[in-house]
């Protein structure tokens, strides 16, 4: 099958995943109904949010882990409709068989890098995995390695550092071994022991801690009755958030990042310790069209900074971007709701405005 092909195939089944942690990919299994993706994408959560091309970004229920194979399943979000993918067999792949990979790295969503298989059975801490040398990075995990027949022959789950493209695929029979372990435990939160390999669920663990079957200590996606709170300036701005109406769990995007829709204008908040700031990017319209309206926006939009306190509009490549930075220690949460809800209304506020007085273009979203 041609690459193309194969990309355009896999685009609506590829899901992005977003926990407190950090970010990874997933890809959609209609023969189970699930989202699968790696257990270290998702961490510690018993729930994160999941977004992909055809449905808005939703919180998705952790249901299963495999800490020994990196394994973790999803519920897929309800109403949504995803096309069907198929699994392949590991047992036919060979060295220098072309393959892709799909994923999100570093943010850039939908990519796909296409090379070979350096070697089929590489054994690293007693599971056998697929080295390839298609370029995978951070924000790769989790996805899809597929063949040129369009099958999934494994799952990104690691890469060597500092190596020249080398990069780990978790070979399909491990997970097709996962999901049916998984099936009879349908609802329940569910661990795989890395131990022993028994299925520990909230119907049979022992003492809350204990695999019933070796007695390893292990720990399953269940929602904790009190859910852990961030705190220092993280907690201040969900709380911030929270104030303006904001789902904070839908909004978190990593660790000390948080994403919102207002309107029509996508805003990102992302506090660096290292650097003191807490910023807000409020992303809006991209420049116009006509050539003949640029001049007269560029007066606007400086006109505009010179009135405004406390706001900064500016282009960023094509992009029209409202901005407002915080010093942390200047925030609390009375001035920073009226900061945020400044920077949220202005931001639907001229996003409209420059649309209707400057022809400026709806901004393109993956």
């Amino acid at each position: 099958m041609d690459p193309q092909k194969i990309i355009e195939q896999y685009q609506k089944a590829i899901i992005q995943i977003a926990a407190p942690s950090g970010t990874g990919t997933g890809f959609y299994l209609k023969e189970f109904n699930l989202i699968v993706t790696n257990d270290h994408v998702v961490g510690d959560n018993a729930e994160v949010t999941v977004s992909g091309k055809a449905f808005e970004k939703a919180l998705s229920r952790v249901w299963f882990t495999d800490r020994k194979h990196d394994l973790a399943f999803l519920e897929v979000p309800a109403g949504v409709e995803l096309p069907e993918v198929n699994m392949g067999h590991y047992e036919t792949m060979k060295d220098g068989d072309a393959v892709v990979a799909i994923g999100h790295p570093y943010g850039l969503n939908y990519t796909a890098t296409q090379g070979v298989i350096s070697k089929v059975d590489r054994i690293r801490d007693g599971v056998k995995y697929i080295q390839i040398d298609a370029a995978i990075n951070p924000g790769n995990s989790g996805g899809p390695l597929v063949n040129m027949s369009g099958e999934i022959i494994g799952v990104n789950s690691f890469i060597i550092r500092g190596g020249d493209n080398l990069g780990f695929a978790l070979p399909v029979n491990y997970l097709r071994e996962a999901l049916q372990l998984y099936q009879p435990h349908r609802g329940l939160a569910s661990t795989r022991c890395f131990s022993c390999g028994f299925v520990v669920t909230s119907a049979n663990i022992d003492s809350k801690k204990y695999c019933p079957s070796c007695g390893t200590e292990v720990t399953l996606p269940e929602i904790p009755e009190v859910e852990a709170e961030p705190v220092g300036v993280a907690k201040t701005i969900e709380d911030i958030l929270r104030t303006l109406g904001k789902d904070v769990k839908l909004s978190r995007e990593g660790y000390n990042v948080w994403s919102v829709k207002e309107g029509s204008a996508r805003i990102k908040i992302t506090y660096n310790p290292e650097n003191y700031f807490i910023a807000g990017d409020a992303y809006l319209c991209q420049m116009p069209a006509d050539a003949t309206k640029i001049k007269p926006l560029y007066k606007f939009l400086l006109e505009e900074n010179f009135r405004t306190e406390g706001l900064v509009l500016s282009c960023v490549k094509q992009n029209i971007v409202l901005s407002s930075i915080i010093y942390d220690l200047d925030m609390n949460k009375e001035n920073g709701v009226e900061a945020f809800r400044n920077l949220f209304s202005k931001a639907d506020t001229y996003d409209d405005q420059l649309k209707t007085e400057f022809g400026c273009m709806d901004r393109l979203e993956e």
